[in-house]
């Protein structure tokens, strides 16, 4: 079977309704999806009934917050999407989002771009935005040839649009998703670029804080790398999550359910539920 439990429909800064992205799921043969949007549940409010029944679908998000400085991901799975604890959470993030994204707007503006953020909320259509809608936006208006160019330039790691102050804190947004009945899974650690040591430190503290899987795949990665985090997850007594954290069709990187299955003998985190 092939668990996809980290996916971005347009409730979010993905560009696929939420039922469309369940019939390009269903296309890729994946059996169980989550859709995990930032800091919103909207996706679940917009799937009709009628939805493609041949994918079991579980309730997600994927909440930010900041550890050590850094942006961290840490992703809900099986929540209840109706939790008032979690939709507390929720209000807050989005109001720290809606505040992150004028920030931003206003940093490009001294770099010599036009203020975007009303573009941006416009394009947005009401999703909460991410640097992700910055990013099309700088492509749309000719200030860089791709995504990938507006991260490198504007939007990544120590750039003027990197923005990470104003989440709730690690045990927070932990603290939510055990609230909403759901698992607290730290989302693709490889990605923080973190050294083994540092990354050890963040999973003590995720782990103190309730955490109980990590994102052993996200999406197709060097099997060294697989294997590096099943061991971490191993060490830490964590399940293993797999996802492919996909966005917009066309990037057959991260298309839905194309990764490399988790590890045969490493303990899953939907064996659980």
């Amino acid at each position: 079977m092939i668990f996809d439990l980290h996916t971005h429909s347009d409730a979010s800064d993905g560009s696929l309704t939420p039922t469309e992205l369940v019939s390009l799921a269903a296309e890729n043969n994946v059996n169980v999806l989550s859709i995990t949007d930032h800091d919103t549940v909207a996706a679940y409010d917009r799937i009709s009934d009628g939805y493609c029944s041949s994918v079991a679908l579980i309730p997600g998000i994927e909440l930010s917050t900041t550890w050590s400085g850094r942006g961290i991901h840490i992703v809900g799975l099986n929540i209840d999407p109706a939790s008032i604890e979690l939709r507390r959470g929720i209000e807050r993030q989005q109001s720290a989002r809606h505040v992150r994204a004028q920030t931003i707007a206003k940093r490009l503006t001294k770099l010599g771009i036009d203020n975007p953020f009303d573009a941006v909320l416009a394009n947005a259509n009401g999703a909460g935005i991410g640097r992700p809608h910055f990013a099309r936006h700088l492509v749309d208006i000719g200030v860089v040839k791709d995504v990938a160019t507006a991260f490198r330039k504007y939007l990544g790691p120590g750039k003027p649009g990197d923005i990470k102050s104003g989440w709730g804190s690690l045990d927070e947004t932990v603290s939510w998703i055990l609230c909403a009945g759901g698992t607290a899974v730290l989302a693709h650690p490889a990605k923080y670029k973190f050294t083994t040591s540092k990354l050890r430190l963040l999973l003590d503290d995720f782990v103190t804080a309730g955490g109980r899987a990590l994102e052993v795949v996200s999406g197709p990665q060097d099997p060294g790398v697989t294997r590096r985090m099943a061991n971490l997850a191993r060490d830490f007594g964590l399940a293993a999550s797999s996802g492919s954290d996909f966005h917009h069709p066309g990037l057959t990187w991260s298309a839905p359910g194309r990764f490399a299955e988790l590890p045969a003998d490493i303990g899953k985190v939907w064996d659980s539920w």
